[in-house]
């Protein structure tokens, strides 16, 4: 054991230090020399070549990112293990490098991968080892991943109070993130919402919660938008104080002139009969007192308009109806027909919507996504929509996903769903 941790340790230090001595490959790896190492897998070497000290490029390249997502993407064993057991995670839990372990997790890296002991302070899975470093990023990440690994091996069945995760059960092409990048900008901030279960019982909004993780990843991945600037608000974490405190305070507060904005909404929304407005429903929504205990759009919309905020773009993956889909309506009352239309919008600020007023917002089961959060995502993904400022061509978005939401709805579920852009008529 004293041998093993003797090795390890030794590694762990000359990954680092030690000059071009681990063979060519390694070597490029660890000085992240992307094209040098492009070039020599073009040649031939394998990706998981093991140096004499039994380690992989992609251990030595772990703490760059680039270099980290070239190697995987070359087909590198995320969950690779040496003779002391060690992974890539350990290495990037190690040495905190947060973005490399969301790229091996995403990879898919095992979460659990055993307790080693690396010698430098440090010892155990590497869960344990961030929780050590204080590393708070990279303790989410593998929290997130390894109950998403428990529910999976449960076939998606929960306990009582338990809450299965999509995106556990299911991945597309959407959920895979292209490897083109927006510079990434400071001045970008965003309010991510999924609701998929309600405290009122509602029905529950399927893959709601996938559809906001999801956007939250192209969002800090794809689009620029750093990490910090970005509010992911789930189930219960999305009550209505927690909507109100982060709409009218966080955003005034960060936001500066020239800013660019970006909100989404998945889950349940609700008309209110007494007065004709739509309302976002907040986890502890009661659609019987919707007044009370929803956001409507107007007010949305007014907070919005205040900002100095030079675009502003609104993504609501729900329906206002109450006609069912991702709408709700209070007992005893009647769907009512919704113009989404006719809302006061700022002169700054874009709406995408799923559907008319009068329309319900499909899921897509098999893609475990909103029907219109997929084509959202697939837009961004593939249309060259994305902005060098991290801002999207709005209208072009729209453009392609239109056509293709609702000729899925049509096709797989009978059902009329056309999204709406709704921009500034004043």
């Amino acid at each position: 054991m004293l041998m093993r941790t003797r090795v390890t340790a030794l590694f762990l230090l000359g990954i680092l230090l030690i000059p071009a001595c681990h063979g060519t490959l390694h070597s490029a790896a660890r000085d992240g020399d992307v094209a040098k190492v492009r070039t020599l897998l073009d040649q031939g070497e394998p990706v998981d070549k093991l140096n004499m000290g039994g380690f992989t490029p992609l251990m030595y390249g772990i703490g760059h990112l680039d270099m980290t997502k070239v190697l995987l993407e070359r087909g590198a064993n995320p969950s690779f293990r040496t003779s002391q057991g060690v992974t890539p995670l350990h290495l990037a839990a190690e040495y905190g490098y947060a973005d490399s372990v969301r790229a091996l997790l995403e990879a898919g890296a095992d979460p659990e991968p055993g307790s080693v002991k690396l010698g430098l302070g440090s010892d155990g899975t590497p869960l344990t080892i961030a929780q050590q470093k204080g590393s708070t990023r990279i303790v989410a990440l593998l929290r997130d991943a390894i109950d998403k690994k428990t529910m999976a091996e449960k076939g998606g069945s929960s306990g009582e109070g338990q809450r299965p995760s999509s995106t556990a059960l299911r991945t597309s092409d959407v959920d895979i993130l292209p490897s083109a990048r927006a510079v990434r900008k400071e001045s970008a901030f965003a309010i991510v919402v999924g609701i998929e279960q309600y405290r009122q019982k509602l029905p529950k909004a399927d893959h709601a919660v996938a559809d906001a993780q999801t956007v939250t990843k192209y969002l800090t991945q794809v689009m620029g938008y750093p990490e910090d600037n970005v509010i992911t608000l789930l189930n219960d974490h999305a009550s209505n104080v927690d909507i109100v405190k982060y709409f009218e305070k966080w955003l005034p507060n960060n936001v500066e002139p020239g800013s660019t904005i970006f909100i989404y909404f998945s889950g349940h929304g609700a008309p209110n009969p007494a007065t004709g407005d739509s309302y976002l429903v907040p986890y502890d929504g009661d659609p019987t007192y919707i007044a009370e205990t929803g956001y409507s759009l107007k007010r949305l919309y007014d907070v919005l308009g205040k900002l100095q905020a030079k675009d502003v773009t609104v993504a609501l993956d729900s329906c206002f109806s109450g006609a069912g889909g991702r709408s709700v309506l209070a007992k005893g009352a009647r769907p009512l027909v919704m113009n989404l239309q006719t809302s006061y919008v700022p002169a700054n600020v874009k709406v995408l919507a799923a559907s008319s007023g009068e329309q319900i917002s499909s899921t897509y089961d098999e893609k475990g996504h909103g029907l219109f959060t997929y084509f959202l995502l697939k837009g961004i993904k593939s249309e060259n929509v994305v902005m060098q400022d991290g801002s999207l061509d709005v209208p072009s978005l729209y453009a392609y996903l239109k056509p293709q939401v609702s000729s899925i709805a049509k096709r797989k579920y009978n059902n009329e769903q056309t999204p709406q852009l709704i921009t500034s008529k004043w």
